[in-house]
């Protein structure tokens, strides 16, 4: 039996040998094949390169604006608010994520989506640029630096378009709002546009923007970040806004029903200048429009405090929004490198040659 359990044994490693042998055999052939076909995988890997080398001297640069900016809001007040965020702040030491974080629409997290919206790229096209000396708005001046209107010259319904700084896009017409969607669309791929939170404990915000006019990157990244600054604080500072407002009409109609209550007052003080005594219900419009000026001073005095407390409170909610570092010109220039393409190039067609002579030859020896 032990001797029958040697000779399985023996069996197998004469096998694993003869298979290593058979490997050893099969590479030595593969590499042999491969050597005469040198010239086929040599020619190939020039042919690559030739081509790589040509899409990098033919590749237009690319300029890349990075804009940061800091969002600071007040978080709440009171002890109970306190006592919560710190709750939260001692569970993210510890590596656990309770969320708490808030902010709704203008969170960090949802920031980058609002930002990439219809409404926000929109209000940014259609804002005024100075380019060389000429007003025009963004969009139009994307138009002109990838020459579109040369196609839309063909076209009787897209010929005269022309898109106004600050224009209503609501008033559009189906061409316009067509034109302006592509472009939306072409905006904000993501090798175009890129709004990222490096941080999460930190509300740093990075805007890169990357296209092929230098000063269209950097325009469109700065007015992307103001247009959602803008938004930002209107909105979060909308109910304070509109009770400061209310509260300005009123002290304003007081203050007219109070100038007018004094007028009265020196008007019929003029009318019974001198009066006799016997005549005593001759002074009494006097006394009841001086009773005016004194309910309408106290009531003024009270309104202008609370409009004054709302003023503060309107501070108070409208958030801060900091830019830290806007783009600088000249900005960062993004190239395909010529050496870089001319390697690449070779490798890849030089790989597809090697792949081909091995099906070819399979092809060969089994059909």
């Amino acid at each position: 039996m032990a001797l029958e359990n040697n000779q399985i044994e023996n069996s197998n490693i004469d096998n694993d040998e003869i298979s290593f042998k058979e490997l050893i055999i099969k590479i030595k052939e593969w590499v042999s094949f491969f050597k005469s076909k040198w010239k086929i995988i040599f020619l190939a890997g020039i042919i690559g390169g030739i081509i790589g080398l040509t899409i990098a001297l033919f590749d237009e640069p690319s300029y890349k604006a990075v804009l940061t900016f800091a969002m600071e809001e007040d978080k709440g007040v009171g002890g109970n608010a306190g006592s919560i965020s710190g709750a939260l702040g001692l569970a993210s030491s510890f590596g656990i994520d309770l969320g708490g974080g808030g902010g709704g629409a203008f969170a960090a997290s949802n920031l980058a989506e609002l930002m990439k919206s219809r409404l926000i790229v929109k209000k940014v096209l259609l804002s005024p640029a100075n380019i060389n000396g000429e007003k025009i708005s963004l969009v139009e001046f994307y138009i002109r630096i990838n020459n579109l209107r040369l196609s839309w010259n063909k076209n009787p319904f897209l010929r005269n378009i022309q898109f106004l700084p600050d224009a209503d896009f609501d008033k559009f017409s189906f061409q316009q709002d067509s034109i302006l969607q592509t472009i939306h669309q072409s905006l904000i791929l993501k090798d175009k546009l890129s709004i990222t939170q490096r941080d999460k404990k930190v509300t740093i915000l990075y805007v890169e923007v990357t296209s092929k006019n230098e000063i269209f990157s950097k325009l469109f990244c700065e007015k992307l970040a103001q247009e959602t600054s803008n938004l930002y604080i209107e909105t979060k500072s909308k109910k304070a806004r509109i009770n400061v407002d209310v509260l300005q009409k009123q002290v304003d109609s007081i203050r007219y029903e109070l100038n007018g209550a004094i007028s009265g007052v020196a008007f019929e003080v003029d009318n019974v200048y001198n009066l006799n005594p016997a005549f005593n219900i001759k002074g009494a419009p006097s006394k009841k429009k001086q009773i005016d000026v004194q309910a309408n001073t106290a009531i003024l005095t009270n309104v202008v405090v609370q409009l004054e407390l709302a003023k503060i409170n309107l501070r108070k909610e409208t958030p801060l929004i900091q830019l830290i570092d806007r783009p600088v010109l000249p900005l960062p220039k993004e190239k395909l490198g010529k050496l870089t393409t001319l390697i690449l190039g070779s490798f890849i067609t030089g790989f597809i040659s090697i792949l081909y002579l091995i099906a070819s030859d399979f092809y060969r020896k089994h059909i």
